[in-house]
């Protein structure tokens, strides 16, 4: 019913990112996480955003809430043991119910929509580069390799509150959506995203994106999940 690869990479050693689905028979919701942190927390961090979100979510069928869980338990833990200091993760979730889709998102993964031969970019990054391409003070071109483009500034883990960015669709049963990581998303133009998801079902697009991605240099994580507006196999 749907596509998605995780790959650590061509230069790390290990795998910080994270996805996880759930399809009941009344929603289906798609989770994927980047993590960051010394030692394994970064692994630690995403994994339990992606898990705590699936769980609470099925409890609540509140997607502002199981992310503020999520964030709450990534955060105590963090406190609690010295070797997790410091923790944190990006959240992208899409939610499919009702022929609507909410997406909720914290960080600098991101959530695409194609529609024919239009992509969109839906989610707006929480990162250093786009406030500075928001104040004119950089390009999105210059943005793509800045020395900062790394630094994120909003995060899940890091506080024990979170502001959480909200965005609702009404579905046509045509969409189809693309949830990655920055590993992918910095080594791939929204046009060849488009070019891929439209010619491969979702399985093979996900893998032609990602050996693109490492094929351009895979310096991070590479995480992609694409699935259609109605959850139906593409």
């Amino acid at each position: 019913m749907l596509g998605f690869v995780s790959d650590v990479g061509n230069v790390r050693t290990l795998n910080e990112d994270y996805y996880g689905y759930l399809q009941d028979k009344d929603y289906s919701i798609y989770v994927i996480a980047d993590g960051m942190g010394g030692h394994n927390a970064g692994e630690v961090a995403s994994k339990i955003a992606v898990e705590e979100t699936i769980n609470v979510f099925k409890k609540t069928r509140s997607i502002t809430e199981a992310i503020r869980k999520a964030n709450e338990k990534i955060y105590l833990l963090s406190v609690e043991d010295k070797k997790l200091s410091g923790m944190g993760t990006t959240i992208t979730v899409a939610v499919i119910e009702n022929n609507n889709i909410e997406i909720g998102h914290v960080g600098d993964s991101s959530c695409f929509v194609i529609d024919g031969d239009e992509i969109v970019k839906i989610t707006r990054d929480h990162s250093l580069v786009q406030e500075l391409i928001e104040i004119g003070s950089i390009t999105e071109e210059q943005a793509k390799t800045h020395p900062n483009r790394n630094i994120i500034t909003r995060a899940l883990g890091t506080n024990d509150t979170i502001d959480i960015d909200v965005y609702k669709l009404e579905l046509t049963g045509k969409e189809k959506f693309i949830l990655c990581t920055d590993g992918l998303s910095n080594y791939i133009e929204q046009d060849e995203m488009l070019a891929i998801v439209n010619k491969e079902d979702c399985k093979k697009a996900c893998l032609d994106m990602v050996e693109l991605a490492k094929s351009r240099g895979g310096r991070d994580n590479i995480t992609v999940i694409v699935f259609e507006g109605e959850g139906r196999e593409c």
